[in-house]
């Protein structure tokens, strides 16, 4: 199952090539290269899968993110990608349905966007 998934990511190299990855696997990927952009993003448009580095702008950026997504009404699923694994079960408490430690092989970020995607209930993608 195809999806559209936001990619938040501040590191140019690293949103390129995950972009490729899983375009080629037939995602439809916009990509965001800070958190401001992210936010705006979830505001302006839907998406089925919110994948978010946690360290952008300040340590816990990737929270805000989070935060936004959680309080839109088509209710994305939401991956953290991060450099620092978050010990414990914070990122989950915070609302995330994933976390993916980069760097990050390409079997396992696939097989975790498929797998959130096909836990993500059906919706409507139209906003309104």
């Amino acid at each position: 199952m195809a999806g559209r998934i936001l990619l938040v990511e501040d590191e140019a190299a690293v949103a390129s090539s995950l972009k490729v990855v899983l375009e080629t696997r037939g995602y439809t990927v916009v990509t965001a290269a800070s958190t401001a952009q992210g936010t705006a993003a979830l505001r302006f448009d839907t998406f089925d899968l919110v994948v978010t580095d946690m360290k952008m702008e300040t340590t816990s950026s990737g929270y805000e993110v989070v935060r936004i997504a959680h309080s839109q009404p088509y209710q994305p699923m939401i991956m953290i990608l991060t450099a620092f694994p978050i010990l414990g079960q914070q990122w989950r408490t915070a609302g995330a349905h994933a976390m993916v430690s980069k760097p990050v092989a390409t079997e396992e970020l696939l097989r975790v966007v498929a797998r959130l995607l096909a836990l993500r209930p059906t919706r409507s993608r139209k906003r309104g």
